[in-house]
């Protein structure tokens, strides 16, 4: 189970390193779970990660504050509200389209009161 879980954490940071040169992927989404399947997977590769310019550079302030950027913000927030049309234009079910609409509020307001806003600059 290990080797599935260090897998897919590098799986995850391909999709991330390919994010940071490509502007409409957004890049913390899948460096946390990159963070996250690394943690599960190997103490090895989860120690490696976490002393990378790329890790200091894009969740650092996260994991510890949880604090972004506000470009990072609305990177994601849009991000996941494209992934999100797809379904709520194809389901016909009024309940998964209610749930879907919940759902993308609920991930606004999480953002928006949870996450602290921090200047491209500055650390906490």
């Amino acid at each position: 189970m290990k080797i599935l879980y260090t897998f897919f954490g590098t799986i995850f940071l391909g999709i991330g390193l390919v994010g940071i040169v490509l502007p409409v992927l957004p890049t913390t989404p899948f460096l946390l779970l990159t963070l996250y399947f690394y943690a599960k997977g190997s103490k090895k590769f989860h120690d490696w990660f976490i002393e990378t310019s790329i890790y200091k550079k894009y969740l650092e302030d996260f994991v510890q504050n949880r604090a972004m950027t506000r470009k990072q913000k609305w990177t994601l927030l849009l991000f996941v509200d494209f992934m999100l049309i797809f379904p709520l234009v194809i389901i016909d079910s009024i309940y998964m389209r209610v749930a879907i609409v919940l759902l993308i509020i609920l991930k606004y307001l999480y953002f928006l009161t949870q996450v602290k806003t921090i200047r491209k600059d500055a650390s906490i």
